[in-house]
């Protein structure tokens, strides 16, 4: 065996750790970015969830009461079950009539966000990589 083919044998296979190695790191970065898109829709499901929690509160604030007929305003809670998650609601009110019949109808906005500005969602500063909110609206008449 001559030293020219040993000479070979080695650069073939230092080609093929190389390729290996570039492989290998093309799937970890697939990997991360796949486990970063999941926790991201988890977020997300979660911001959906604490709106839609925003909304049924403020629904029965302005329905189970029939005599109070203001508004509660903008107010920030915190829901059970969707932890790290603020949600900011707001409320109008428009009277209107219909014949006879008054009406009142709530416009109710629920924003949810894991990083409020000021205890208050939307972030209206500069969030980072893992913010996540969401935005609902009902308009309830009584």
């Amino acid at each position: 065996m001559s030293h020219r083919s040993a000479g070979f044998t080695m650069v073939s296979a230092l080609f093929i750790l190389v390729v290996l190695a570039a492989l290998g790191a093309a799937l970890a970065n697939i990997s991360v970015r796949q486990q970063l898109g999941s926790a991201a829709e988890i977020q997300a499901a979660h911001a959906r969830q604490g709106a839609r929690a925003g909304l049924e509160w403020a629904a029965f604030q302005v329905l189970r009461n029939p005599a109070a007929p203001a508004c509660f305003g903008t107010t920030s809670i915190t829901v059970a079950g969707v932890s790290g998650f603020t949600v900011t609601v707001r409320c109008t009110r428009t009277d209107a009539t219909d014949g006879a019949l008054a009406l009142a109808f709530y416009q109710l906005v629920a924003n949810a966000c894991n990083s409020p500005s000021s205890g208050a969602c939307p972030n209206t500063g500069t969030p980072g990589t893992t913010y996540a909110e969401s935005q609902l609206s009902w308009t309830v008449a009584r």
